[in-house]
């Protein structure tokens, strides 16, 4: 699993240590920007190229976006076709986020994390797999259904 990482110039700083924190833990991370600290960049822009990956292989990518307040980054991201992307604020939100929605994409406020509890909510999320239970497999097979996807 190839982990794409994306930031806009809110989120660069904790993208960069999420970065270094991920090696360092044995995963595959990919950065796709930013790349250095532009404060006029666009947080759409990496939006964009961590959900066209993930959307290559949404059941074998994943993401992680970060902006200031993250909202930008899951709108953005969840226009893609098999992404579904959480904007996740606490592990219990990251850890629901998997489990009920088998989120692939994890959108983060870097406006609202230190970067000890960003770690926290990001290990949370890694660990966490879908349970499949009936009601969340039958609610995800609707939104496939939504965006015309062969799932479920």
């Amino acid at each position: 699993m190839t982990i794409y990482l994306g930031a806009d110039h809110r989120g660069f700083e904790l993208k960069e240590k999420l970065k270094e924190w991920l090696k360092g833990h044995g995963y595959s991370a990919e950065d796709l920007g930013a790349h250095k600290l532009e404060p006029e960049d666009d947080y759409v822009d990496f939006a964009v190229a961590v959900a066209q990956k993930v959307s290559e292989g949404p059941d074998a990518h994943k993401g992680i976006l970060i902006c200031g307040s993250g909202q930008g980054m899951a709108i953005a991201a969840n226009k893609f076709k098999g992404v579904y992307a959480a904007l996740c604020w606490n592990e219990g939100v990251a850890k629901q986020s998997r489990e009920h929605g088998n989120a692939n994409v994890l959108v983060l406020p870097a406006d609202e994390l230190p970067f000890d509890f960003a770690v926290k909510i990001v290990e949370v999320w890694l660990d966490t797999p879908f349970r499949g239970e009936e009601r969340h497999a039958r609610r995800l097979k609707k939104i496939y259904g939504v965006e015309g996807m062969p799932h479920g």
